[in-house]
Formats: structure tokens, C-alpha cells, sequence
């Protein structure tokens, strides 16, 4: 049969704008059905604690015993423990520049937690924060003397016309005491010695290390951080002397902070020495345990600075 011969409704089905029409309009009800199709239900995400946003924030300031990267090492595994145990509320961890930064910012009540140095904690007493805690072993804090193992220094006279690097002029352990030390050892520190105040406690120890101070001062716990990081370096250098020992950084809470959830965090910190986790915790911030501590405990440091202002020079910079 000729298509000729075809009825006439055959034929026009097997022209080509016709073949062509016939498939637009199936893929068109085709895409109408999926159309009408309902999206597949995205699964709901559950959680025991209310989310962040709706959650009063509390900033958890450390001062400068790292750089700000070690420094969130050493201690967020901290705040993700606190933040766990006390899901009506949230910590975060903030990290400082320098000692400076960081007197700013407590002085003008900043950040709601603190865990500053014993200087920094009589002086965050006149912005309205409380001491609940001691963060470590009072025989831990003291100051320290590394000089490079090839070094001719060998008693603090040697010292004379020589550079000496700190971290801040502020810091207890690692500037205050160890100016003390070599007052009482009969170095003028004023003039006798340069003082270089170079930032940060791990800059404090590489500037002996590459022989840019003749001895650098530091206090125990970056030294045996910078032992563990950096075995090439630290293997080049030795303790020289250290200083008698004193109250350990406390951990401080803003007066505007509730009651409720001060106490909570001072039990934690309290405890944490008494689980596996908080024991790993605490090793990561190279301390030993949490201890208990208020206002008073401080006098102590009150003292210190009062005679070492006396007879050395005054802390803060005129």
C-alpha cells in the first residue's frame, strides 16, 4: 500500500512534523508527572542541648602562654568538656596577641571567664571578676633561665652587658620573678642587662636558640611543651637556674556571669583530675589538676609585687 492509498488519518500520523509532535508531547507528560511527584522528605537532625544560637555565649579567655594555635590545642578539648556538661549554655575559647591585648581586654570586662596570671588576677579583681579556681601545682609556677648548652653564661654576673628576652614585662613567672631573682643576685636589671620583651613565651626561648638573647626566661610549662614540639630545638638548650615558686594562674568568672553556671564550671575544672578523659584533658594543657582557690588566696601575690615594685621597678610601663 502506497501512502497514497492510506486513510487519510494514517498518513498524517506518519509525517514527520507529526512523528515529531507525537514525541513532544509524551516527554511533556512525562515531565508534567514528575512535576506533580513529591520531593523525597529531608530527615530531621535531632540534638539533646538547644542550638548555639539560642544559647547565652560566654567567652573563655587564656592568656598568652602560646601562640594562638597552640594555644587551641592545649586547651578547646577543655571547653568542649565544660560545654558538654553544661548544655544550658555556651563557651567559647579566646586567644589573645599578646599580654598587652589581653589586660585590654579584662580591664574593660570583656570575656566572662579568665585564666590569667597571678599579676593579671589582682589587677582583673578592680574589673569585677572572682577567682574559682588555681590552674595547676603552686610549685609548677616559677621562673626559669634557658640558655643554649654551648653558652658561657654560668652565674647570673655573667650576665652583664648581655641580652635577656621575655615574653612581656607583665608576665609573673616568666619577667617579674626571674627580674627578682637576678635583683637579689646583684644585677641591676635596669641597667646591668638589655630586656627584650619579645611577645610570647615560645618566642621568649628561640630567641636563645638562634642566638639572638644570651638567655631567655620562661616558666615551666611552655618549656616542657617546646620540649615535646620541637626535640631538635630544645635539644640544644638546657634549664640554667629557676626561681622559688609561687601561686599558679587562676581561673576568674565576671560578677555578671549567673551563679549557677560559675559554679558549675568551677566543680568541673575541680573534678577533672579524677576521670580518665579529664586526666587527658589536663595532660594536653601540660597541668596537673585544678585546685581550689578565691580572692584571698591571692594576697599572697599582692605582697610580692608590692616588694618587687620597691625595690626593682614598677610593673605596668608609665
Amino acid at each position: 500500500m502506497t501512502t497514497s492509498a492510506m486513510p487519510d488519518s494514517v498518513a498524517q500520523i506518519l509525517r514527520p512534523q507529526s512523528v515529531l509532535f507525537g514525541l513532544a508531547l509524551f516527554f511533556s507528560i512525562l515531565l508534567l508527572a514528575g512535576c506533580n511527584r513529591q520531593p523525597a522528605e529531608k530527615p530531621l537532625n535531632y540534638s539533646k542541648t538547644p542550638s548555639v544560637s539560642s544559647l547565652p555565649v560566654y567567652r573563655f579567655a587564656v592568656h598568652p602562654l602560646h601562640n594562638p594555635a597552640k594555644l587551641a590545642e592545649a586547651y578547646q578539648p577543655l571547653i568542649e568538656y565544660i560545654n558538654i556538661r553544661i548544655p544550658e549554655a555556651h563557651i567559647e575559647l579566646e586567644a589573645s596577641r599578646d599580654y598587652q591585648a589581653y589586660e585590654e581586654k579584662f580591664r574593660s570586662g570583656g570575656p566572662e571567664f579568665l585564666l590569667p596570671n597571678p599579676w593579671q588576677t589582682i589587677e582583673a579583681m578592680k574589673s569585677g571578676y572572682q577567682v574559682i579556681a588555681m590552674a595547676g601545682d603552686a610549685e609548677d609556677f616559677k621562673g626559669i633561665f634557658i640558655a643554649r648548652r654551648d653558652s658561657s653564661i654560668k652565674k647570673p654576673a655573667d650576665l652583664k652587658g648581655k641580652i635577656v628576652s621575655y615574653p612581656s614585662h607583665t608576665a609573673l613567672a616568666a619577667c617579674i620573678m626571674p627580674q627578682f631573682f637576678l635583683h637579689q643576685h646583684g644585677i641591676n636589671v635596669n641597667r646591668d642587662i638589655t630586656n627584650n620583651y619579645v611577645g610570647s613565651q615560645e618566642s621568649s626561648i628561640m630567641n636563645v636558640y638562634l642566638g639572638q638573647s644570651a638567655v631567655g626566661v620562661t616558666w615551666p610549662v611552655p618549656w616542657r611543651l617546646f620540649q615535646k614540639d620541637h626535640p631538635k630545638e630544645a635539644a640544644q638548650l638546657h634549664l640554667l637556674w629557676e626561681t622559688p615558686h609561687l601561686l599558679n594562674n587562676s581561673v576568674m568568672v565576671r560578677n555578671t556571669v549567673p551563679s549557677a553556671i560559675s559554679q558549675k564550671v568551677r566543680t568541673l575544672l575541680l573534678e577533672l583530675s579524677q576521670s580518665a578523659e579529664g586526666r587527658t584533658i589536663l595532660g594536653n594543657m601540660a597541668t596537673t589538676q585544678f585546685h581550689a582557690a578565691d580572692n584571698t588566696s591571692y594576697q599572697k601575690i599582692r605582697d610580692y609585687v608590692a616588694a618587687f615594685e620597691k625595690q626593682v621597678r614598677p610593673v605596668q610601663k608609665k
